[in-house]
């Protein structure tokens, strides 16, 4: 069958509003603080969204609040919808929180007492496939876990990833990693095209111009990018109207693009990152792609302050000191030589 026979939920597990308690890594080194699991947990499951929808997908985002909403909420939703299947995104530990060991390595549970214990167990391992695609951590395959109702309550088949240890300094950093997020969600899309014999896309770089009244996968698709980036749409629900296109607007104006609201080539090219060569970024610049910078850099562990987008004094200081620790000329400047060692998922400092 067609993609769109199918309706995909995505679930991530915990709040960040204010955070879950327990729900976060050890203290980190250089940066004096902890990384709190729905901070991956929600970008993975919005990655995934994005790859859902291009590969054709009706999606529904079983938990679109920062909140930590009850599995109860979270169940009725899901079985009022009819979903086709459940993916939940979620983060392992080990280990007593306070420090950090060697466990690690991404696993896939379903339950035995699921309504479809089977093909939630087939989905699973489907989903481990597609993750082994995309991430170098190690594979730790398909368990099952019992007792978690958006596994064991659901009437469909359902699975949680857990793609790392926050309790493993290498794995928490990766927290941070918007590309580590994107991974994870291609990785679990690739899963549920294998297992419902759908076409797996690739990520484009550009999609056809969208503007207002438009309407369709396209414009979803748009709303999905551009929620996952910060911005306000609204309903997300494929209609191109006021929010979206202010969203547009507010879009484009920080990142130096024509303010027209209309979604075209270059617009597009900025949403997803698609350039031929990263632009070259310094002291006062103020865009989406220094807020993607500090993401990196914050993975890495070096402090660049608030995460903003504005290239601050901070995030200088914080470009400097990546420069200096990895043979790079100390200039504050992020050019092709400073992207190319900042762009790569994992390393930094230990």
């Amino acid at each position: 069958m067609s993609a769109s026979n199918y309706y995909i939920g995505a679930n991530d597990e915990h709040g960040l509003n204010p955070p879950t308690i327990g729900k976060r890594t050890p203290v980190l080194p250089y940066l004096n603080r902890q990384f709190y699991e729905n901070e991956i947990n929600r970008k993975s499951k919005q990655a995934f969204i994005l790859a859902c929808v291009r590969c054709g997908f009706n999606v529904y985002d079983v938990k679109p609040e920062l909140t930590d909403t009850s599995v109860s909420t979270r169940v009725t939703r899901v079985n009022s919808r009819r979903l086709s299947l459940l993916v939940t995104f979620a983060y392992n530990a080990y280990g007593d929180g306070r420090s950090f060991n060697n466990v690690n390595g991404h696993l896939v549970f379903y339950s035995r007492q699921s309504y479809f214990p089977t093909r939630s167990r087939l989905l699973a391992y489907d989903i481990s496939t597609g993750l082994a695609q995309t991430l170098d951590s190690r594979n730790l395959g398909v368990g099952t876990l019992e007792g978690v109702g958006v596994l064991s309550s659901v009437r469909c088949p359902s699975v949680l990833c857990e793609c790392g240890f926050m309790s493993n300094l290498a794995e928490a950093k990766l927290m941070y990693d918007p590309d580590f997020a994107t991974q994870i969600g291609e990785g679990a899309c690739i899963g549920v095209c294998g297992n419902l014999s759908v076409p797996y896309i690739e990520p484009q770089g550009t999609y056809p111009t969208v503007r207002r009244s438009n309407r369709g996968k396209t414009v979803l698709y748009l709303q999905y990018a551009l929620s996952f980036l910060g911005y306000d749409v609204g309903t997300i629900d494929g209609v191109f109207g006021s929010r979206t296109e202010n969203a547009v607007k507010q879009f484009q104006q920080r990142n130096g693009l024509t303010v027209d609201g209309i979604v075209g080539r270059n617009t597009w090219t900025v949403i997803n990152r698609s350039f031929a060569q990263f632009p070259t970024l310094r002291r006062n610049d103020r865009n989406d792609i220094v807020k993607y910078l500090q993401n990196k850099l914050t993975a890495k562990l070096y402090d660049t302050g608030e995460i903003d987008g504005i290239f601050g004094g901070k995030t200088e200081d914080a470009v400097r000191q990546f420069q200096e620790e990895n043979g790079l000329v100390v200039d504050g400047i992020v050019g092709r030589n400073t992207w190319a060692k900042i762009r790569q998922v994992g390393g930094g400092r230990v």
